[in-house]
Parts: structure tokens; C-alpha cells; sequence
């Protein structure tokens, strides 16, 4: 089992890197972040593809989190 979760943490890190990696850039830099964080509160929403891959983002960082505390829970009750 323990395999198991291990290998699946892999493959679920490993395509939450390539996601990432393929959503587009949203700021320019450090002037982004200031003036370009108060546009995205405005409601400017990603679309079409973007918004896919930032779904897809989300639910991969949330099973890469419970993968990681499963893995840990499995290594501490191992003995």
C-alpha cells in the first residue's frame, strides 16, 4: 500500500509541475504583482483555456496534499 501511494504521489507531483508550466503568465514581474493584483480583484477572470488548467491546478495541489499526509500517515503506522 504504501508503494502504492507513493507512486501515485509521484505521477500526481510530476503533472502538477507540467500544469503549472503550461499556464500562461498573468503579471510583469514585480510591478505586476502590485498594480496587477488589484485588476484580478476587479473581476477579471480567466478564460477558456486558462481557467481549465487553473481547475485542474487546484485539484491537483489538493491531492498532492492529502497524498503527502496519506504517504505520512503510512510511513508512521509502517511498524
Amino acid at each position: 500500500m504504501l508503494t502504492f501511494a507513493k507512486v501515485l504521489l509521484i505521477i500526481v507531483a510530476i503533472a502538477l509541475i507540467l500544469v503549472v508550466l503550461l499556464q500562461s503568465s498573468k503579471s510583469a514581474g514585480l510591478s505586476g504583482a502590485i498594480s496587477g493584483g488589484a485588476e484580478q480583484m476587479i473581476g477579471r477572470k480567466a478564460r477558456g483555456f486558462d481557467a481549465v488548467l487553473a481547475r485542474i491546478t487546484a485539484g491537483l495541489a489538493v491531492s498532492f496534499i492529502g497524498l503527502t499526509l496519506w504517504v505520512a500517515w503510512l510511513i508512521s503506522h509502517a511498524s
